[in-house]
Protein backbone atom coordinates (compact mmCIF):
# COMPACT_ATOMS: atom_id res chain seq x y z
CA UNK A 1 0.00 0.00 0.00
CA UNK A 2 2.63 2.14 0.96
CA UNK A 3 4.44 2.08 -2.68
CA UNK A 4 0.75 2.35 -4.35
CA UNK A 5 0.76 5.73 -2.34
CA UNK A 6 4.26 6.68 -3.27
CA UNK A 7 3.78 6.68 -7.00
CA UNK A 8 0.00 8.26 -6.53
CA UNK A 9 2.33 10.66 -4.67
CA UNK A 10 5.18 11.18 -7.32
CA UNK A 11 2.58 11.10 -10.16
CA UNK A 12 0.73 13.78 -8.59
CA UNK A 13 4.13 15.81 -8.23
CA UNK A 14 5.23 15.38 -11.33
CA UNK A 15 1.63 16.34 -12.93
CA UNK A 16 1.83 19.67 -10.72
CA UNK A 17 5.41 20.61 -12.13
CA UNK A 18 4.07 19.83 -15.38
CA UNK A 19 0.83 22.41 -14.98
CA UNK A 20 3.83 25.15 -13.10
CA UNK A 21 5.45 24.90 -16.05
CA UNK A 22 3.44 25.30 -18.77
CA UNK A 23 1.97 28.30 -16.41
CA UNK A 24 5.33 29.75 -16.01
CA UNK A 25 5.67 29.37 -19.65
CA UNK A 26 2.41 31.16 -20.64
CA UNK A 27 3.32 33.84 -17.94
CA UNK A 28 6.32 34.53 -19.57
CA UNK A 29 5.14 35.07 -23.45
CA UNK A 30 5.00 38.50 -24.01
CA UNK A 31 1.13 39.81 -24.22
CA UNK A 32 1.35 42.18 -27.54
CA UNK A 33 -1.73 44.04 -28.71
CA UNK A 34 -2.07 45.18 -32.02
CA UNK A 35 -4.90 46.94 -33.67
CA UNK A 36 -5.43 46.81 -37.38
CA UNK A 37 -7.08 49.26 -39.61
CA UNK A 38 -9.52 46.75 -41.02
CA UNK A 39 -8.69 43.38 -40.51
CA UNK A 40 -10.90 42.11 -43.41
CA UNK A 41 -9.19 43.78 -46.00
CA UNK A 42 -7.00 42.14 -47.62
CA UNK A 43 -4.02 44.77 -47.50
CA UNK A 44 -4.00 43.84 -43.98
CA UNK A 45 -4.20 40.28 -44.45
CA UNK A 46 -0.80 39.33 -43.00
CA UNK A 47 -1.84 40.31 -39.75
CA UNK A 48 -4.97 37.66 -39.75
CA UNK A 49 -2.33 34.76 -41.87
CA UNK A 50 0.82 35.18 -38.97
CA UNK A 51 -1.38 34.41 -36.01
CA UNK A 52 -3.75 31.72 -38.61
CA UNK A 53 0.15 30.13 -38.89
CA UNK A 54 0.92 30.04 -35.53
CA UNK A 55 3.83 32.22 -36.03
CA UNK A 56 3.44 34.85 -33.23
CA UNK A 57 3.04 31.45 -30.70
CA UNK A 58 6.10 30.07 -32.32
CA UNK A 59 8.02 33.71 -30.89
CA UNK A 60 6.68 33.17 -27.44
CA UNK A 61 4.01 36.03 -28.26
CA UNK A 62 0.91 36.07 -27.26
CA UNK A 63 -0.62 38.25 -29.62
CA UNK A 64 -4.02 39.93 -29.88
CA UNK A 65 -5.46 41.39 -32.46
CA UNK A 66 -8.10 44.31 -32.14
CA UNK A 67 -10.16 45.12 -35.65
CA UNK A 68 -11.04 49.35 -36.55
CA UNK A 69 -12.78 50.44 -39.05
CA UNK A 70 -9.98 52.67 -40.61
CA UNK A 71 -6.07 53.18 -40.21
CA UNK A 72 -6.73 56.72 -38.47
CA UNK A 73 -8.65 55.14 -35.83
CA UNK A 74 -6.18 52.77 -35.36
CA UNK A 75 -3.50 55.38 -35.24
CA UNK A 76 -5.01 57.16 -31.91
CA UNK A 77 -5.53 53.70 -30.52
CA UNK A 78 -1.68 53.82 -30.82
CA UNK A 79 -0.78 56.87 -29.76
CA UNK A 80 -3.19 56.63 -26.42
CA UNK A 81 -1.20 54.01 -25.03
CA UNK A 82 -4.08 51.78 -25.50
CA UNK A 83 -2.29 49.18 -28.12
CA UNK A 84 1.46 48.74 -28.46
CA UNK A 85 1.30 48.55 -32.16
CA UNK A 86 -0.83 49.20 -35.33
CA UNK A 87 -0.94 47.79 -38.80
CA UNK A 88 -1.82 50.61 -40.78
CA UNK A 89 -0.18 52.66 -43.84
CA UNK A 90 3.16 53.52 -43.63
CA UNK A 91 2.25 57.30 -44.49
CA UNK A 92 0.77 57.77 -41.31
CA UNK A 93 4.75 57.84 -39.83
CA UNK A 94 5.20 61.00 -41.78
CA UNK A 95 1.98 62.75 -41.25
CA UNK A 96 2.72 62.76 -37.71
CA UNK A 97 6.34 63.56 -37.59
CA UNK A 98 4.79 66.79 -39.45
CA UNK A 99 2.86 67.19 -36.11
CA UNK A 100 5.57 66.49 -33.47
CA UNK A 101 5.00 62.87 -32.70
CA UNK A 102 6.96 59.50 -33.89
CA UNK A 103 6.09 56.26 -34.93
CA UNK A 104 8.11 53.82 -36.95
CA UNK A 105 7.50 51.27 -39.42
CA UNK A 106 9.40 48.22 -37.97
CA UNK A 107 8.09 45.59 -40.91
CA UNK A 108 6.88 46.85 -44.46
CA UNK A 109 4.02 44.58 -45.46
CA UNK A 110 3.46 46.10 -49.12
CA UNK A 111 4.94 48.11 -51.88
CA UNK A 112 1.53 49.62 -53.38
CA UNK A 113 -1.35 50.61 -51.92
CA UNK A 114 -3.57 48.00 -52.60
CA UNK A 115 -6.38 50.26 -53.09
CA UNK A 116 -8.64 51.68 -56.41
CA UNK A 117 -10.80 54.44 -56.76
CA UNK A 118 -14.12 53.30 -58.20
CA UNK A 119 -16.65 55.19 -59.80
CA UNK A 120 -19.84 54.34 -59.80
CA UNK A 121 -21.95 53.09 -62.41
CA UNK A 122 -24.71 55.75 -62.04
CA UNK A 123 -21.55 58.14 -62.70
CA UNK A 124 -20.35 57.40 -66.42
CA UNK A 125 -19.40 61.56 -66.40
CA UNK A 126 -16.45 60.46 -63.90
CA UNK A 127 -13.52 59.60 -66.15
CA UNK A 128 -10.68 60.27 -64.43
CA UNK A 129 -9.82 62.00 -61.03
CA UNK A 130 -10.06 65.30 -63.43
CA UNK A 131 -13.61 64.92 -63.00
CA UNK A 132 -14.29 64.70 -59.26
CA UNK A 133 -15.56 68.36 -59.31
CA UNK A 134 -18.20 68.95 -57.47
CA UNK A 135 -18.41 65.31 -56.44
CA UNK A 136 -18.64 63.16 -53.45
CA UNK A 137 -15.72 60.99 -52.72
CA UNK A 138 -16.13 57.79 -50.05
CA UNK A 139 -13.09 57.10 -47.57
CA UNK A 140 -12.43 54.84 -44.87
CA UNK A 141 -12.07 57.90 -42.74
CA UNK A 142 -10.77 61.53 -42.55
CA UNK A 143 -7.49 61.53 -41.99
CA UNK A 144 -7.18 58.21 -43.42
CA UNK A 145 -4.78 57.13 -46.47
CA UNK A 146 -7.36 56.33 -48.59
CA UNK A 147 -8.32 60.35 -47.46
CA UNK A 148 -4.44 60.68 -48.62
CA UNK A 149 -5.00 58.91 -51.82
CA UNK A 150 -7.86 60.49 -53.32
CA UNK A 151 -6.63 64.50 -52.06
CA UNK A 152 -3.41 63.88 -54.22
CA UNK A 153 -5.31 61.88 -56.96
CA UNK A 154 -7.53 65.06 -57.11
CA UNK A 155 -5.17 67.46 -56.68
CA UNK A 156 -2.47 65.83 -59.55
CA UNK A 157 -5.36 66.36 -62.11
CA UNK A 158 -5.92 69.62 -61.22
CA UNK A 159 -8.56 70.14 -58.61
CA UNK A 160 -7.96 71.88 -55.19
CA UNK A 161 -9.71 71.43 -51.56
CA UNK A 162 -12.91 72.48 -51.71
CA UNK A 163 -13.83 71.23 -55.31
CA UNK A 164 -15.03 67.73 -54.03
CA UNK A 165 -16.02 66.38 -50.94
CA UNK A 166 -15.04 63.51 -48.97
CA UNK A 167 -17.13 61.50 -47.08
CA UNK A 168 -15.91 58.86 -44.46
CA UNK A 169 -18.11 55.30 -45.60
CA UNK A 170 -15.62 53.00 -44.26
CA UNK A 171 -15.03 49.51 -46.13
CA UNK A 172 -17.31 46.76 -46.99
CA UNK A 173 -21.14 46.77 -46.51
CA UNK A 174 -20.97 50.29 -45.73
CA UNK A 175 -18.61 51.34 -48.50
CA UNK A 176 -21.25 49.34 -51.13
CA UNK A 177 -24.57 50.91 -49.59
CA UNK A 178 -22.80 54.37 -49.80
CA UNK A 179 -22.62 53.35 -53.51
CA UNK A 180 -26.25 51.82 -54.10
CA UNK A 181 -27.50 55.33 -52.38
CA UNK A 182 -25.27 57.35 -54.46
CA UNK A 183 -24.13 58.89 -51.44
CA UNK A 184 -20.79 58.95 -52.98
CA UNK A 185 -20.11 59.20 -56.75
CA UNK A 186 -16.59 57.38 -56.77
CA UNK A 187 -14.74 56.24 -54.02
CA UNK A 188 -11.86 54.42 -52.69
CA UNK A 189 -11.85 51.07 -51.47
CA UNK A 190 -9.68 47.66 -51.06
CA UNK A 191 -10.58 43.90 -51.96
CA UNK A 192 -12.36 42.47 -51.39
CA UNK A 193 -15.15 45.09 -51.84
CA UNK A 194 -13.56 45.94 -55.14
CA UNK A 195 -14.49 42.27 -56.61
CA UNK A 196 -17.88 42.60 -54.87
CA UNK A 197 -18.74 45.85 -56.80
CA UNK A 198 -17.28 44.76 -60.05
CA UNK A 199 -19.15 41.75 -60.49
CA UNK A 200 -22.79 43.33 -59.33
CA UNK A 201 -21.47 46.15 -61.99
CA UNK A 202 -22.35 48.96 -60.12
CA UNK A 203 -18.96 50.35 -59.99
CA UNK A 204 -16.06 50.25 -62.52
CA UNK A 205 -12.35 50.81 -62.09
CA UNK A 206 -11.24 54.59 -62.28
CA UNK A 207 -7.56 54.15 -60.53
CA UNK A 208 -6.08 51.31 -60.12
CA UNK A 209 -3.09 50.75 -57.15
CA UNK A 210 -2.96 47.31 -56.61
CA UNK A 211 0.19 46.90 -57.98
CA UNK A 212 3.26 48.24 -57.95
CA UNK A 213 3.51 48.94 -61.93
CA UNK A 214 0.43 50.34 -61.50
CA UNK A 215 1.00 52.26 -58.22
CA UNK A 216 4.15 53.71 -60.33
CA UNK A 217 1.78 54.92 -62.66
CA UNK A 218 -0.65 56.83 -60.47
CA UNK A 219 1.50 58.04 -57.78
CA UNK A 220 4.78 58.37 -59.69
CA UNK A 221 6.53 55.83 -57.37
CA UNK A 222 7.02 52.66 -55.19
CA UNK A 223 4.39 53.79 -52.37
CA UNK A 224 4.86 51.16 -49.00
CA UNK A 225 1.69 51.26 -47.90
CA UNK A 226 0.61 48.20 -44.99
CA UNK A 227 2.95 48.16 -42.67
CA UNK A 228 3.45 47.48 -38.77
CA UNK A 229 4.55 50.58 -36.98
CA UNK A 230 4.69 51.41 -33.06
CA UNK A 231 5.50 54.22 -31.35
CA UNK A 232 9.57 55.36 -31.60
CA UNK A 233 9.94 55.27 -27.65
CA UNK A 234 8.05 51.79 -27.31
CA UNK A 235 11.01 50.41 -29.63
CA UNK A 236 13.70 51.76 -27.17
CA UNK A 237 12.63 49.16 -24.02
CA UNK A 238 10.99 46.48 -26.47
CA UNK A 239 13.91 45.39 -28.73
CA UNK A 240 13.47 42.21 -28.20
CA UNK A 241 9.70 41.94 -28.66
CA UNK A 242 10.05 43.70 -31.51
CA UNK A 243 12.38 41.56 -33.13
CA UNK A 244 10.23 38.75 -31.83
CA UNK A 245 7.17 40.12 -33.95
CA UNK A 246 9.83 41.41 -36.87
CA UNK A 247 10.48 37.40 -37.00
CA UNK A 248 6.81 36.27 -37.19
CA UNK A 249 6.00 38.82 -39.75
CA UNK A 250 8.63 38.29 -42.00
CA UNK A 251 8.00 34.26 -41.84
CA UNK A 252 4.25 35.41 -43.46
CA UNK A 253 5.73 37.57 -46.18
CA UNK A 254 7.66 34.38 -47.20
CA UNK A 255 4.73 32.18 -47.06
CA UNK A 256 2.77 34.73 -49.00
CA UNK A 257 5.41 34.66 -51.74
CA UNK A 258 6.01 31.19 -51.67
CA UNK A 259 2.29 30.33 -51.83
CA UNK A 260 -0.67 30.48 -54.62
CA UNK A 261 -3.91 32.72 -53.48
CA UNK A 262 -5.74 29.88 -52.99
CA UNK A 263 -3.14 28.29 -50.92
CA UNK A 264 -3.18 31.31 -48.63
CA UNK A 265 -6.63 32.04 -48.48
CA UNK A 266 -7.42 28.67 -46.97
CA UNK A 267 -5.43 29.71 -44.38
CA UNK A 268 -8.24 32.99 -43.73
CA UNK A 269 -11.18 32.81 -41.40
CA UNK A 270 -13.81 31.53 -43.63
CA UNK A 271 -16.23 34.69 -42.71
CA UNK A 272 -12.96 37.12 -44.25
CA UNK A 273 -14.21 35.56 -47.47
CA UNK A 274 -17.55 37.58 -47.68
CA UNK A 275 -19.55 35.23 -49.23
CA UNK A 276 -17.54 34.78 -51.92
CA UNK A 277 -14.26 32.58 -51.81
CA UNK A 278 -13.34 32.27 -55.33
CA UNK A 279 -14.34 36.19 -55.65
CA UNK A 280 -11.67 36.38 -53.17
CA UNK A 281 -8.99 34.38 -54.29
CA UNK A 282 -9.21 35.78 -57.62
CA UNK A 283 -8.89 39.39 -55.88
CA UNK A 284 -6.08 38.04 -53.99
CA UNK A 285 -4.22 36.87 -57.07
CA UNK A 286 -4.70 40.54 -58.61
CA UNK A 287 -2.80 41.76 -55.72
CA UNK A 288 -0.63 39.72 -54.73
CA UNK A 289 2.01 41.73 -56.32
CA UNK A 290 1.26 44.29 -53.97
CA UNK A 291 3.14 42.34 -51.09
CA UNK A 292 6.75 42.59 -50.40
CA UNK A 293 8.55 39.15 -49.88
CA UNK A 294 10.78 40.00 -47.13
CA UNK A 295 8.91 42.72 -45.27
CA UNK A 296 12.05 45.41 -46.57
CA UNK A 297 10.94 48.70 -47.01
CA UNK A 298 11.21 49.66 -50.89
CA UNK A 299 14.23 51.70 -51.40
CA UNK A 300 12.79 54.97 -53.20
CA UNK A 301 9.28 54.43 -51.52
CA UNK A 302 9.51 56.91 -48.33
CA UNK A 303 10.31 59.65 -51.14
CA UNK A 304 7.74 59.08 -52.88
CA UNK A 305 4.98 59.15 -50.26
CA UNK A 306 6.38 61.97 -48.86
CA UNK A 307 6.17 63.89 -52.45
CA UNK A 308 2.09 62.51 -52.27
CA UNK A 309 1.40 64.18 -49.01
CA UNK A 310 3.31 67.18 -49.40
CA UNK A 311 1.12 68.05 -52.29
CA UNK A 312 -2.19 68.86 -49.91
CA UNK A 313 -1.00 67.95 -46.23
CA UNK A 314 -0.61 71.90 -44.84
CA UNK A 315 0.84 70.59 -41.71
CA UNK A 316 3.82 69.62 -43.38
CA UNK A 317 4.11 72.86 -45.98
CA UNK A 318 7.47 74.22 -44.35
CA UNK A 319 8.46 71.71 -42.21
CA UNK A 320 11.62 69.38 -42.33
CA UNK A 321 10.69 65.35 -42.11
CA UNK A 322 13.72 62.84 -41.41
CA UNK A 323 12.21 60.01 -43.32
CA UNK A 324 15.25 57.96 -41.18
CA UNK A 325 12.97 57.89 -38.18
CA UNK A 326 9.41 57.17 -40.01
CA UNK A 327 11.12 53.34 -40.45
CA UNK A 328 13.64 50.97 -39.42
CA UNK A 329 15.35 47.80 -41.28
CA UNK A 330 17.28 46.73 -38.24
CA UNK A 331 14.81 44.18 -37.15
CA UNK A 332 13.70 42.92 -40.69
CA UNK A 333 17.36 42.72 -41.75
CA UNK A 334 18.16 40.58 -39.00
CA UNK A 335 14.86 37.97 -39.32
CA UNK A 336 15.80 37.53 -42.85
CA UNK A 337 19.39 36.06 -41.70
Amino acid sequence: MTGFISKRALSSVALTLAMVAAGASAAHADKITIIVGGMEKQIYLPAVLTQQLGYFKDEGLDVELVNSRAGVEAENELLAGAVQGVVGFYDHTVDLQSKGKYIQSIVQFSQAPGEVELVSAKHPEIKSPADFKGATLGVTGLGSSTDFLTQYLAIRNGLKQGDYTLLPVGAGNTFIAAVKQDQIQAGMTTEPTIGQLLKTGEASVLVDMRTPEKTKAALGGDYPAASFYVQSAWIEDHKEEAQKLANAFVKTMKFIATHSAEEIADKMPKDYYAGNKDLYVQGLAGGKAQFTPDGRMPADGPETVLKVLSTFSKSLQGKQIDLSKTYTTAFVDAANK
